[in-house]
């Protein structure tokens, strides 16, 4: 693999939440300070949505992981519960013992009695669900209703929905309302913008321990965001695949050639067409023609 060849101690672009490779830029940063603030403030729902890969749940877990020892924290990352099955999820995470033949009510009951006790300790609970796009109708209404716990001066229990885009989509509805209504911050991932994407490849290289000079040229900086659109995990699917490429030439530099070998083995993503190297100037054109020529010459041999 490419690790040795470029001197990384591990790699640099999983897809996997690593909270170590968090980039704090841009609305990522944003919503991070927003959340930090909002639930210090007591805040009762707090709502982050964003497309497919732009990096919810690795938002979700840095904020899990930086939290102090003033919160307990649920998390639930696959919400596709129904009402009876929300209230022993959170009970689970809350470390509550209940029989499994246990009526609702009395579960309910043994939730508050332990949300009582932590605030009276000043522990404040947060219940973060991810993909919340996909909690049922009559479960986002047993959610409304745990928020409901509460002291007259504080909730018992704070929640922080992250979602797609779906997720704005539904709370729009007559119907949940009174849910929608009670999100008192509300924060929107973007995707990474031409000006940042340079400092993220960068970061995630530093972080696998890399520390030689820039292993991407511009022409392949450029390229790479104007095919990935800015979204983190298609750079991160991209950039990989583009330090394989050069890998197998040994390469030490990644250029648009890289790019184009990346996108070709990529499903759903389209190579940059001839015309659009126009923009990047007359010497990628003459790179890529040069390219193009080699593997012609190849071939004919």
């Amino acid at each position: 693999m490419y690790l040795e060849h470029f001197d990384i101690k591990e790699m640099p672009f999983a897809i996997t939440p690593d909270t170590s490779y968090f980039y704090c830029y841009g609305s990522y940063q944003e919503a991070l300070n927003v959340l930090l603030v909002a639930l210090r403030n007591g805040e009762g729902f707090i709502k982050i949505s964003g497309e497919v890969g732009t990096g919810k749940t690795l938002l979700c877990r840095k904020l899990l992981n930086i939290l102090d020892d003033d919160f307990v924290t649920a998390y639930l990352p696959n919400p596709c519960l129904t009402p009876a099955g929300l209230r022993m999820a959170l009970a689970d995470e809350l470390s509550i013992k209940y029989s499994r033949n246990m009526g609702q009510h009395r579960i309910l009951s043994l939730i508050n009695d332990r949300l009582i006790k932590l605030n009276a300790e000043d522990q404040r609970v947060v219940l973060f669900l991810d993909e919340a796009q996909a909690l049922p109708d009559d479960s986002m209404e047993a959610l409304r209703l745990l928020t409901n716990l509460e002291t007259e001066k504080s909730k018992l229990l704070q929640v922080v929905l992250f979602g797609q885009p779906e997720l704005d989509e539904r709370l729009s509805q007559n119907k949940l309302r009174q849910l929608r209504q009670r999100i008192t911050f509300s924060q929107e991932l973007k995707t990474i913008d031409i000006n940042g994407i340079e400092g993220y490849l960068a970061h995630r290289l530093l972080v696998a321990g890399y520390h030689g000079k820039p292993l991407f040229n511009r022409d392949a900086v450029e390229g790479l965001h104007h095919i990935s659109q800015g979204v983190p995990r298609v750079i991160n699917v991209l950039a990989h695949k583009m330090l394989m490429a050069a890998y197998g030439q040994g390469a030490s530099n990644i250029t648009l050639q890289h790019l184009q070998l990346a996108a070709e083995d990529t499903d759903g993503i389209k190579p940059l067409p001839p015309s659009s190297f126009a923009r990047m100037g007359a010497a990628v054109v003459s790179a890529m023609g040069a390219a193009a020529a080699a593997a012609a010459m190849s071939l004919g041999a």
